[in-house]
């Protein structure tokens, strides 16, 4: 059987060779040096985040449930009425859990519910955050956790330590040429680590009586932050 021209035409032609893409291959005639560099940069936060719970306690777990729900209803619609958007607003947590009592030579017996709904508040005025938190206590939150201060940008503050890191390593690379006699000729590769965002340590606030709407406003410091970008540059000397 014969098969058609135009099938074995396609059959015995040759596979037309695929063009190689170029590789380029860096040529390194000198000396060659590592150099570790650290840059920083400094700013004041301009985003704090807390986490605002709600705990309920009762003796059927719906109950609890239900409770809960109502109470942190109260919290997003004060939040939301103190300007808080949508997006600055992320559920973090829910939990129901049993309450025991315990007694000597007794197996453990449940006596109630506990249900737990746990916020995550971001605050871009920190000039308010603290009137805000106050509102947070008045509409029912008992557990509040935080503040955590950041830049709601960092990218800027990371490109400026950039640069500051690369400057160090480059001051640090023209120091050793000069004490070897010889003379900087050109980076050769830079490979950059995890950016460092230090954050304060979270402290913890809980409030559970309307009576401290007596006392002074909260206040939230923002203070100033140090961000940091570690890099290796590997250097050439002739």
């Amino acid at each position: 059987m014969r098969l058609p021209l135009t099938l074995f035409g396609l059959a015995a032609a040759p596979l037309a060779a695929q063009p190689l893409a170029p590789q380029l291959v860096q040529t390194v005639s000198g000396a060659t040096l590592d150099v570790s560099a650290e840059g920083q940069s400094r700013r004041t936060p301009d985003l704090a985040v807390v986490t605002a719970g709600v705990v309920t306690q009762a003796v059927d777990a719906a109950s609890a449930m239900r409770e809960n729900a109502a109470r942190m209803d109260r919290v997003i619609a004060a939040l939301k009425r103190a300007g808080l958007a949508d997006r600055d607003l992320r559920t973090a947590n829910i939990a129901l859990q049993p309450q025991y009592r315990y007694a000597q030579n007794q197996a453990p017996a449940i006596t109630g519910y506990q249900a737990s709904n746990t916020l995550t508040v971001r605050f871009r005025d920190l000039k308010r955050a603290g009137a805000v938190l106050d509102t947070l206590v008045a509409s029912g939150a008992n557990q509040i956790n935080g503040p955590d201060l950041t830049l709601d940008d960092p990218n800027a503050a990371l490109d400026e330590a950039r640069a500051d890191a690369v400057a160090k390593a480059r001051a640090r690379a023209v120091l050793y040429a000069q004490a070897a006699g010889l003379r900087l000729k050109r980076i050769l590769s830079i490979s950059e680590g995890v950016a460092d965002m230090p954050r304060p340590p979270m402290p913890i606030v809980m409030r559970q009586s309307m009576a401290v709407m007596d006392a002074a406003e909260s206040k939230i410091l923002p203070g100033e932050q140090t961000l940091s970008v570690a890099v290796q540059v590997r250097f050439e000397f002739e």
